[in-house]
């Protein structure tokens, strides 16, 4: 699922020089990930980047902004013995 599918564009009258346009996608507000008693919990080690558990748990490491999403830190790298919440869902990851 894209990240930004139901993100909405804002789009302009202006142009810019050197790309024609300045539509601009707006913020995109994610629903908060409900805790659910089948999350895995995991504690991180030395070297662990968002984007590698992701495709770890969920076969797709372009969902390493849900699991940041989800534990509200906004790095992909992540220092070793930080505790991540991992959903086994990813339901809240489309928007809406």
């Amino acid at each position: 699922m894209p990240r930004y599918e139901f993100t909405k564009i804002k789009k302009s009258k202006k142009t810019h020089k050197r790309t024609n346009s300045v539509d601009r996608y707006t913020t995109t507000i994610y629903e908060k990930v409900p805790e659910r008693n089948d999350d895995i919990f995991i504690l991180t080690q030395e070297g662990d980047r968002l984007d590698n558990l992701a495709n770890e748990f969920y076969g797709n490491p372009n969902l390493w902004w849900f699991i940041a999403q989800t534990n509200n830190i906004s790095t992909m790298n992540v220092p070793a013995n930080t505790s991540l919440r991992i959903p086994v869902s990813t339901e809240f990851a489309g928007g809406g």
